[in-house]
């Protein structure tokens, strides 16, 4: 066997659909997504954004799932919400909140999720130390680059408030992200040790 043959057979196999357990991670971290989110919330700010576990659902999932799988969860649960199922904060849901303060969140979500799970990949991919850390800076990848935008933008557009005022509100949700993402993270770190299949990346992650 030639050294060609030997690397080919050490490649990871790459699939092309996903399968029967990719739709169940799909939809029990959606289903988990959900059941964070209905944790009592605390309203903060003039307009009353809400602080839920969302945030450290939607990292957990990106960073366990990758991009395209904890994209789709992550794009399930705001469907299934918006349809009409009340798994928004407080028991919300339909196509009303996208009419509230809350609107830019829930639709960085699945953003942030394709952002954060695409950076764990990577990470998954060319290192076995301090993932935690890596995994940290993922999550929180997605937080600065999507959700805190989007989610300022939606209260100054449905909140009809400056940007500046708008990004003085979401100032509130930062302390509380960090420490989220940082249990994401070590949430996902452990997760990776017990099922070491789940940190492989291939075209389903």
């Amino acid at each position: 066997m030639t050294n060609d043959s030997l690397q080919a057979s050490h490649q990871p196999v790459q699939r092309t659909s996903w399968g029967a357990r990719d739709l169940g991670l799909i939809s029990v971290f959606a289903a988990l997504l959900a059941a964070l989110t209905l944790v009592p919330a605390i309203p903060v700010g003039p307009l009353g954004v809400p602080i839920t576990l969302q945030t450290l659902a939607v990292s957990l999932v990106a960073l366990c799932l990758g991009s395209l799988r904890g994209t789709a969860s992550v794009l399930l649960y705001v469907v299934v919400g918006l349809a009409g199922v009340p798994v928004f904060a407080r028991f919300s849901g339909g196509l009303g909140v996208l009419a509230g303060p809350t609107a830019g969140y829930l639709l960085a979500f699945p953003l942030a999720a394709l952002v954060a799970g695409a950076l764990a990949t990577l990470v998954l991919r060319r290192t076995r130390r301090v993932r935690v850390l890596w995994l940290f800076a993922a999550a929180m990848a997605g937080s600065i680059l999507v959700t805190h935008p989007l989610g300022i933008l939606g209260m100054s557009l449905n909140g009809h408030i400056p940007l500046g005022q708008a990004a003085l509100v979401d100032l509130a949700y930062w302390p509380g992200d960090l420490v989220k993402n940082l249990i994401a993270a070590l949430v996902a770190a452990t997760v990776f040790k017990a099922f070491p299949r789940l940190a492989r990346r291939d075209f389903a992650a």
